[in-house]
C-alpha cells in the first residue's frame, strides 16, 4: 500500500512501552511495518505562538499535497504516456517516494532547525509558493504550444470529408492559372467506383475527357480529380450530388499550403525543444516539492505533540505503513486500545477539550488518543 500513518505518543518510559506492544501486535498481526520517524528538537516559542502555527501548517500540508498531485499529473500529461511511465519519474532526492518517507531525515542544511519555528515555516511556505509559480508559466506555455499543434494535428485527421487535403495533394495534380478551366476534387463512394469512371465525363458539359484521376482513398471512398470549363461548375456539382459523388470545396493555395507545412513543423520542433527542458524541471522541482511537504508533516507532528503533551518536549514518532486496505479497521482499533490512556492527557493537559483551537481538532472525526496524520502516496489516482 501507498498510505502511511505518522503518529507520535509521549516519550516517558510508560508509553515507550506502549509503543513496544504496539510494534509486537502490528507485527505479529501482520497489520503494518513500523519505523521510527526522526524530528530534530526545535524551539518552542509560546503555545499560543504553537497554536497558530498548527493552523498555517495545516493549511500549508494541504496546499503541498495539492501541489505535487498537479505536478505528478503534468508529467503524466508532458510524457503523453501510461501513469507506470511516469511513476518512474516521480522520485525524492532520487528515490522512490516510500523509501523516502520511510528513511526520512530531516534536512538541517535547507532547513536548520535551530531557526525559529515560524523562520523554518515560511522558509517552506516560500519556496512551495515559488514552485507553484513557476508550474503555472512553464506548463501554461507548454499546453498553449500542445493545443495548437493538436488543433493543426485534427485538420489531418478524418475522413475525406473533413480532413485538411493540402497534405494529400500536389500541383500537379491540377490545373492553375487557366482562365477557363479548373480542377475540381470530387469524393467517390467505393462501391461507386466504376459508376464515376462511366459517368463523370457526361454528368455536364465541358468536362474534359480522361482528366480524373484517384488521388487518395480511405475506408469509405476515395478522391478523384476532374477538370473542367468553370462556367459549368454549378451544373457538375448537382449532378454530381444525384449521383452520390461530393465535390469537395477546395482551391490549391501553393502559399497557404506551404505556411500550414511550415506551421507543422515549426510546432513539432517547438514542442520537441521544450519537452526535455520541462521534463527535467518537473522531475527535479517534483522532488523538492515533495521533500517539503515530507518535512511539513514532521513540523506538524512536532508542533501538534508539545500541544498535547505539553513541556518539556519529549516524545516518539513512528511511521506506520498498513500492509493491507482490509486490515486498517483492526490497526486502528490496536492502536485505540494501546494508546486509550493518552486520551484523558490530550483532552486537558493544554486546554479544556470543550473549546476548539486550531492544531487540537479536539471536534474533528480524525481525533485520536495519539497525536496521527496521514500519508498518501497514491498520488496519480
Amino acid at each position: 500500500m501507498s498510505e502511511f500513518w505518522l503518529i507520535s505518543a509521549p516519550g516517558d518510559k510508560e508509553n515507550v512501552q506502549a509503543l513496544e506492544r504496539m510494534n509486537t501486535v502490528t507485527s505479529k498481526s501482520n497489520l503494518s511495518y513500523n519505523t521510527k520517524f526522526a524530528i530534530p528538537d526545535f524551539k518552542v516559542g509560546t503555545l499560543d505562538s504553537l497554536v497558530g502555527l498548527s493552523d498555517e501548517l495545516g493549511k500549508l500540508d494541504t496546499f503541498a499535497e495539492s501541489l505535487i498531485r498537479r505536478m505528478a499529473q503534468s508529467v503524466v500529461e508532458v510524457m503523453e504516456d501510461s501513469k507506470g511511465k511516469a511513476q518512474e519519474h516521480l522520485l525524492a532526492n532520487g528515490v522512490d517516494l516510500t523509501s523516502f518517507v520511510t528513511h526520512f531525515e530531516w534536512d538541517m542544511a535547507k532547513y536548520p532547525a535551530k531557526q525559529p519555528l515560524v523562520s523554518v515555516v515560511d522558509t517552506i511556505a516560500k519556496q512551495l509558493a515559488q514552485i507553484e509559480m513557476d508550474l503555472k508559466s512553464r506548463t501554461a506555455a507548454y499546453n498553449t504550444l500542445k493545443t495548437n499543434l493538436e488543433n493543426l494535428e485534427k485538420k489531418f485527421m478524418g475522413n475525406l470529408f473533413t480532413r485538411t487535403l493540402s497534405d494529400i495533394v500536389s500541383k500537379e495534380d491540377f490545373v492553375l492559372d487557366s482562365e477557363y478551366l479548373i480542377t475540381l476534387l470530387v469524393i467517390v463512394p467505393k462501391p461507386n467506383y466504376s459508376q464515376w469512371q462511366k459517368t463523370y465525363e457526361s454528368l455536364s458539359d465541358m468536362v474534359v475527357p480522361r482528366s480524373t484521376k484517384l488521388i487518395t482513398e480511405d475506408k469509405e471512398g476515395g478522391l478523384f480529380t476532374v477538370t473542367l470549363f468553370r462556367k459549368v461548375i454549378e451544373d457538375f456539382k448537382t449532378k454530381a450530388k444525384e449521383n452520390k459523388f461530393t465535390v469537395r470545396e477546395f482551391y490549391y493555395d501553393e502559399k497557404e499550403i506551404k505556411r500550414e507545412r511550415e506551421e507543422m513543423a515549426r510546432l513539432l520542433s517547438d514542442k520537441k525543444q521544450q519537452y526535455g527542458p520541462l521534463l527535467r524541471w518537473l522531475k527535479v522541482n517534483f522532488s523538492e516539492a515533495f521533500i517539503a511537504w515530507i518535512h511539513v508533516k514532521a513540523l506538524r507532528v512536532f508542533v501538534e505533540s508539545v500541544l498535547r503533551y505539553g513541556l518539556p518536549v519529549n516524545f516518539q514518532a513512528v511511521l506506520l505503513q498498513p500492509l493491507k486496505k482490509s486490515s486498517t479497521k483492526r490497526l486502528r482499533e490496536v492502536l485505540n486500545s494501546v494508546f486509550r490512556h493518552l486520551d484523558e492527557v490530550a483532552a486537558t493537559s493544554i486546554l479544556d477539550a470543550s473549546v476548539e483551537i486550531p492544531g487540537l481538532q479536539l471536534n474533528n472525526q480524525d481525533y485520536f488518543p495519539y497525536v496521527y496524520f496521514h500519508i498518501d502516496l497514491s498520488l496519480l489516482d
